[in-house]
């Protein structure tokens, strides 16, 4: 039996349209709300070459058996990490299960008592639970905004001073395109700030590799002056992240990040998965025809139809695959959604308390696969339902 209090909790969730259920899948639906923005999940080269990868290494193994500390850290992972450091021009990755293991692994070991954590005020959630994990001190920072980030910054820094507390460190973390809005940040302007004060930067690029060749922060060359997370799960089409930086902080994680020490690891198909999504990525992109040019194309086609729609003032401004309309209300957002849904259409209805109340809105993904006109017949169907 389920406690009352908690029942009561579900209840609540029920009576406000905020109730989350598990999806199931419609192969017949056109897809606008996965993550898979190049469709590299459903790439026969790479499920054929990760296939090649573990019989050249002789790992045809269902599973890990063990933590990397113990049995699981199978020759694979090295020979996967050093390619990822590669093509991101950096001394060193280090795989973790997901992009929540290696947030809650990064934040809940890095930051020390004394440390200052600023944040965006809209970053993940694996971030924020990371954070309660430290014994850091953490403020957030209006989003995207370089003024509010700035004014904390000086702030942290006198105190610093006044406390003498020269050993103390200041981390900012941020995304460089975030989940739920599709926007980003300044990031040259936001580096450089943090560097006159002498902050380390952590940027969360979960939707950007992929979608941005190989990452916004390689596009702008500050690879070795950040920290990053790179995920698979989203543009790579597989499982799977990587914390990107020095060998240092490498060894550090390893003998210090909980969700990479007591946990089992992913199996040696699964990091097979990840090398083929890399060197197919590096591949494709040479091609005219690539996945990667592709889905530039159907962002700017749908930029372009919002405008000829003139569904600009419901969205919030991205250059990046995910486009959202902030539609006010659990109930009307979802009735949109179930609308598309019955035309044909895959789009996802983002709820409060995912996003703040009164900031629910539609959540499109668009990927290398989807027509012009399948974008064309939605926004023509979200347009009408708006009216």
């Amino acid at each position: 039996m389920l406690p009352k209090k908690l029942q009561e909790k579900l209840n609540q969730r029920r009576e406000t349209n905020a109730l989350r259920q598990l999806k199931v899948p419609n192969a017949e639906l056109v897809d606008f709300s996965s993550n898979d923005y190049l469709g590299f999940s459903k790439n026969p080269v790479i499920f054929s070459r990760a296939g090649e990868i573990l019989k050249e290494h002789n790992l045809e193994l269902n599973g890990a058996a063990g933590s990397r500390l113990l049995s699981g850290n199978h020759k694979l992972y090295e020979l996967t990490e050093r390619f990822i450091a590669k093509t991101h021009k950096v001394e060193a990755a280090l795989i973790f299960n997901s992009g929540y293991d290696a947030n809650v692994g990064f934040f809940g070991s890095v930051p020390q008592r004394g440390d200052v954590i600023l944040y965006d005020e809209f970053i993940h959630a694996s971030i924020r639970d990371g954070i309660q994990m430290s014994h850091a001190k953490a403020y957030k920072f209006k989003h995207n905004d370089l003024n509010d980030l700035e004014s904390k910054l000086s702030l942290r820094a006198q105190s610093r001073s006044l406390e003498k507390a020269n050993d103390s460190q200041i981390y900012v973390v941020t995304e460089s395109v975030f989940s739920m809005d599709g926007d980003s940040p300044d990031l040259l302007k936001l580096v450089g700030l943090c560097e006159q004060f002498s902050a380390q930067v952590f940027i969360d690029e979960a939707h950007a590799i992929g979608v941005f060749g190989t990452g916004i922060i390689d596009d702008l060359g500050l690879g070795n002056r950040v920290t990053r997370l790179v995920t698979f799960g989203k543009a790579m089409g597989c499982h799977g992240a990587a914390i990107l930086g020095s060998e240092i902080l490498k060894s550090y994680l390893v003998n210090f990040a909980r969700s990479l020490i007591y946990t089992t690891a992913l199996p040696p198909h699964s990091v097979a998965t990840i090398l083929a999504a890399y060197e197919h990525a590096a591949s494709d992109a040479k091609k005219s025809n690539s996945a990667l040019i592709k889905l530039r194309k159907n962002i700017q086609y749908f930029c372009e139809e919002l405008k000829k729609q003139q569904l600009q003032e419901f969205f919030i401004k991205s250059d990046s695959a995910i486009h959202c309309a902030i539609l006010p209300g659990n109930a009307r957002v979802k009735h949109i959604s179930a609308t598309l849904l019955e035309a044909g259409f895959d789009v996802k209805a983002i709820l409060s308390p995912t996003v703040p109340a009164g900031q629910e809105r539609l959540r499109i993904c668009l990927h290398s696969y989807n027509s012009q006109n399948e974008i064309k017949i939605l926004l023509a169907l979200l347009a009408k339902s708006l009216e």
